[in-house]
């Protein structure tokens, strides 16, 4: 394993915020993520941060005395969400080039904390951000000392481009397969949970021999690799090289669908910017112009157009939430639209399979699921309680009353 980042040598006297875990039982309907099992009336115990009993009212039994004992009258439980895509320091309101290129490190970290709290506050426990330059590499440092409160992170460090490839006003740029390399180490050394690649745009990017060197990298940073990857070819590519996620997908042939199989690597599906610019009310107000309402709306009501996303769904290729979080129009605690899309859409067959790819499958995704993802003993207490009734109307998670992580009340 590589060395820690240089933060890991710090001695922390006393964290800025330290919330100390809840040890309570808690009653009300539990969605656990474990297949479709929705426990009507039930209760969860929480001790030390972990939960330690899942069960039905009937089978509770007789409390230990002085253990808290909370009725939520009806409301639900379920896992904590999590963000398999999501941009920290982006805001959703303001043009990306623009705010990549122009705001000064000090507003991307205040945007980074303003969309923290506004992603607990949403229910997010967990958020896997993909770059694209180096900000969450310190939004990661802030929480992890205890500087200012926010959901667990997993953070990419800078996106690695090709030398003028997509985005490259933000990203990593690097030419030749050293300096692929080398732009992997200065992500690791910053402390990178995973490396984030940018492999195509309207043609494809990198050659083979840059491709193989940063793959080979991260690979032996013990650190994966995730793909911006937007279509069959690219997809394809990825994939046969040995990426360990794509980001977006798209078009995909059936022979592709088989390697990603054959491979086990899953798919975080973003289709939150195409929806939610499409709809006038919400693009208008964030300076859509019309074109680009218009555009969208077009692609949102042709859905053959994610033809390949629902048969490598529909074929056993696990398809994972995350709205892209940041980019225009989407901002952090815009879950739902994404969810209800993606069942309206074929990659998800119902509710309860939305909210798993938001829990425990992103959970899986980022090698997690032993410890976070679902409502089951052992495991730690990352949980929200919501009004409403999400696995009948996926908009009850507007309605997030209270975020949990290790057993630490967050919101």
């Amino acid at each position: 394993m590589a060395e820690p980042p240089f933060w890991h040598y710090t001695k922390i006297i006393k964290p800025m915020f330290d919330n100390k875990p809840v040890d309570q039982i808690v009653l009300g309907r539990i969605i656990t993520a474990v297949g479709d099992e929705v426990i009507e009336d039930g209760f969860m115990e929480v001790r030390g941060g972990k939960i330690t009993r899942v069960g039905a009212r009937a089978d509770l039994g007789t409390p230990e005395a002085g253990l808290d004992i909370r009725d939520t009258g009806g409301k639900t439980l379920l896992p904590g969400l999590i963000q398999s895509h999501g941009h920290l320091s982006w805001d959703g309101i303001h043009e990306l080039s623009f705010q990549s290129m122009y705001d000064s490190p000090e507003i991307r970290a205040y945007k980074a904390a303003g969309n923290m709290l506004k992603s607990l506050r949403a229910g997010i426990t967990l958020v896997r951000d993909l770059g694209v330059h180096n900000a969450n590499l310190f939004a990661k440092q802030a929480v992890a000392q205890g500087i200012v409160p926010g959901p667990r992170l997993l953070v990419s460090g800078e996106s690695i481009i090709q030398t003028g490839g997509h985005t490259y006003w933000v990203c990593r740029e690097a030419s030749g397969a050293d300096e692929m390399r080398r732009a992997v180490r200065d992500q690791v050394k910053g402390g990178a949970d995973l490396i984030k690649i940018m492999a195509c745009h309207d043609t494809l990017e990198f050659t083979d021999a840059e491709l193989e060197a940063l793959i080979d990298e991260a690979h032996r940073n013990k650190l994966p690799v995730t793909a911006h990857a937007t279509y069959d070819a690219c997809i394809r590519r990825v994939a046969e090289f040995g990426v360990d996620c794509v980001e977006h997908g798209g078009s995909m042939s059936d022979e592709t669908i088989q390697i990603l199989l054959d491979k086990k690597i899953p798919i975080v599906t973003t289709f939150s910017a195409l929806v939610l610019q499409a709809k006038p009310e919400i693009a208008r107000a964030y300076g859509i112009p019309e074109w680009k309402i218009a555009e969208r709306q077009r692609a949102v009501g042709d859905k053959t157009r994610f033809d390949g996303l629902v048969r490598a769904a529909k074929a056993g290729v696990p398809i994972v939430f995350g709205t892209d979080a940041g980019s225009p129009a989407v901002e952090h605690d815009k879950l739902a639209p994404e969810l209800e899309f993606m069942v309206e859409v074929g990659v998800c067959p119902n509710r309860l399979d939305a909210i798993r790819a938001a829990t425990i499958r992103a959970a899986q995704l980022s090698k997690l699921d032993a410890k976070i993802g679902s409502l089951e003993a052992g495991k730690e207490a990352d949980f929200i309680i919501v009004d409403g009734k999400p696995d009948e109307d996926l908009y009850a998670l507007e309605h997030v009353n209270e975020t949990y992580i290790a057993g630490k009340r967050m919101h």
